[in-house]
């Protein structure tokens, strides 16, 4: 009889311990199944931020392309006046994200139409241009100093645009409160700047000379 008592008393504490470690898992699981939940719900939340960002994201390169494209096409037919040049810009999605090319587009006076890329097909004046204000409208949309720095960065336009291009810098600089220190051995563009200095070389040592408009 004792016997039996003793392996009674051991069932029923082996019992309430395997009660006890049920109940422990019921509460690890529900815990567990909330814990899901909750995570399930912030990944939406998440998702949902990571589709907004994109969003803004892809709505800023586009009116980032529509500025540059409205820059360039004002710069180029301000300085080329002789030449129906524009920019467009071809917005296309890759990889899932927004991609921007830069086409410079030709008119000719037979009607036809030559468009390329804007780096690549237009060397020399066009190309020049073009980079001088792309350099600009980064400088404007990344809220930058306003200062555009132009050493000898225009030694490959055509001689007779530089003084158009002059002008287009000192109005672009008076609109958008823009700095330009442009450093130039061509002396057509002394006649758009503020202020113009002759640098020379006086024994080893640069002497700078203020010199006026002609």
């Amino acid at each position: 009889m004792a016997i039996l008592t003793t392996n009674y008393d051991d069932l029923c504490r082996d019992l309430a311990r395997t009660e006890a470690l049920r109940d422990s898992a019921k509460k690890a699981l529900v815990d567990s199944r909330q814990q899901v939940m909750v995570l399930e719900a912030e990944e939406e939340v998440l998702d949902r931020v990571a589709d907004l960002f994109r969003t803004l994201i892809d709505r800023e390169v586009v009116d980032n392309a529509k500025t540059v494209e409205s820059l360039l096409t004002e710069g180029l037919q301000a300085i080329f006046d002789d030449l129906d040049l524009s920019v467009r810009s071809e917005i296309d999605i890759q990889r899932g994200k927004v991609a921007v090319d830069l086409v410079t587009v030709q008119k000719q006076a037979d009607g036809t139409v030559t468009e390329a890329s804007c780096m690549d097909a237009y060397g020399g004046s066009v190309a020049t241009v073009e980079s001088v204000l792309l350099r600009i409208v980064v400088l404007n949309r990344r809220g930058l100093r306003p200062l555009l720095l132009l050493d000898e960065s225009l030694s490959a336009v055509a001689e007779h645009y530089v003084p158009r291009v002059g002008q287009f810098l000192a109005m672009l600089s008076e609109r958008m409160g823009l700095d330009v220190l442009a450093v130039s051995h061509n002396p057509s563009l002394v006649e758009a700047a503020t202020n113009a200095y002759r640098i020379s070389n006086k024994n080893g040592t640069a002497s700078f000379r203020k010199v006026g408009r002609a």
